[in-house]
């Protein structure tokens, strides 16, 4: 996490999704925009989380199922997924996920440490831990989650 962030008391604006029965989120900085599902063309010889490829407006983009890159049973696609399609470091990744559930804005102080029990491979994907009223939501670290394919494409 960074600690700029928390020191300085930035706010960040989030957009909050569910994987299975768990809660993620990013920052919106971070999306080009979202999209309903649509089917892939699929790649030959690629980790079984990269489902295949989409054309968006002429730039075909790789699209990630996200519950299956975090170790997660695969996504069923549905009327409630969702392409999330995400610029990291100026390459385009689609991420597929069950369903967008909320955009909202917190304070940097309310990002909190990812617990240290978690081992450091895992913890690397996780900026920190929001604590919401109801919830706890893993605020991910793209460049970690997507290291793999960027180091691919580049």
């Amino acid at each position: 996490m960074s600690n700029a962030i928390k020191q300085t008391g930035a706010q960040l604006e989030i957009v909050s999704f569910h994987l299975g029965d768990q809660e993620f989120c990013i920052d919106i900085m971070a999306i080009r925009e979202i999209r309903g599902w649509a089917p892939v063309t699929p790649m030959p010889h690629t980790p079984p989380y990269v489902l295949g490829l989409i054309n968006l407006r002429g730039a075909v983009i790789p699209v990630i199922d996200m519950a299956s890159r975090l170790g997660m049973k695969m996504t069923e696609p549905s009327e409630r997924a969702a392409i999330i399609v995400t610029d990291i470091n100026g390459k385009l990744v689609g991420l597929l996920v069950e369903q967008v559930s909320d955009m909202m804005t917190i304070r940097g102080e309310d990002l909190q440490p990812a617990p240290e029990i978690i081992p450091e491979p895992q913890r690397a994907f996780c900026r920190g831990i929001v604590a919401l009223e109801k919830t706890m939501v893993c605020f991910l670290n793209l460049d970690t989650v997507i290291a793999d394919e960027l180091a691919q494409a580049a």
